[in-house]
């Protein structure tokens, strides 16, 4: 059966930033697949509201409540999916994000931050996790941007750091063939709490939608059915793969506005 293909049925899924939005929605799509889940982040109230969603879908969720900038305490991922789980079938790298902000107020440390919350954070796990990916011939899906390819003011640290990560992805992927597949999703304009600021200003958020040649922001569900996809069967002939699920915009659907230096 095709359907059956895009199924991850006794599969065991870590997935980093799953207290809401995007990992949240990837958490409760895996689990509707027939996957048991880790789900790490750093508010356990949060984590324990989609593992109660896990849990009524009938699979396992374990919390893992974690400073996630501090990969010192990754460890802690691995021994409670092996420990409690009995495995690792998948790798969500999902945690990241950096505000944007004007070229001459980006300082080193600022761009260094960025890239070490967003590339390294993705490295750093997936380096732990490939000893029993290797055992189960699994999968990684890092959660990139748009802007790893889009250009505008205001986000040079943010930009580099998913551009660093979306390439990150390949060079993975080439050494980890044909074991292992990894992946990657450039996430658009996705209705999360990560633009929450902007999204309550109706001006702001129609100007999104208009730049946008889908004429919607995108929703946590489009990227979790894409990383079901990338994770499963279904797409066992895909690795180092760069996915852009965003609308279809060639050109940021919002302008920051910053004037010239």
């Amino acid at each position: 059966m095709v359907l059956e293909r895009f199924l991850v049925t006794d599969k065991v899924a870590i997935i980093t930033g799953a207290g809401r939005g995007i990992g949240a929605a990837i958490a409760r799509a895996y689990a509707e697949a027939g996957a048991d889940v880790v789900i790490s982040s750093r508010t356990k109230d949060q984590l324990d509201a989609v593992a109660d969603d896990v849990k009524g879908l009938g699979r396992r969720a374990v919390v893992v409540p974690l400073d996630l900038n501090d990969t010192s305490t990754y460890p802690a991922l691995i021994e409670a999916a092996i420990g409690e789980l009995g495995r690792i079938d998948i790798v969500v790298n999902n945690v990241g994000g950096s505000a944007p902000r004007p070229l001459m107020d980006t300082s080193e440390g600022y761009l260094e931050r960025a890239i070490h919350f967003n590339v390294t954070t993705a490295y750093a796990l997936t380096r732990l996790a490939v000893p029993h990916l290797l055992e189960s011939s699994g999968s990684i899906v890092n959660i990139s941007s748009a802007m790893g390819r889009l250009r505008d003011r205001g986000f040079v640290a943010y930009g580099t750091a998913k551009g660093a990560l979306s390439h990150m992805t390949r060079l993975l992927a080439a050494d980890l063939a044909p074991k292992v597949r990894v992946n990657a999703i450039a996430v658009g304009s996705v209705a999360t709490s990560a633009l929450e600021t902007v999204l309550v200003d109706d001006g702001i958020r129609n100007a999104m939608i208009d730049g946008t040649p889908l004429k919607r922001l995108g929703e946590p569900e489009d990227i979790a059915l894409a990383a079901l996809w990338l994770a499963s069967p279904a797409g066992r002939f895909v690795t180092g793969k760069v996915f852009e699920v965003d609308g279809g915009i060639e050109a940021p659907n919002l302008a920051m506005g910053l004037p010239d230096l």
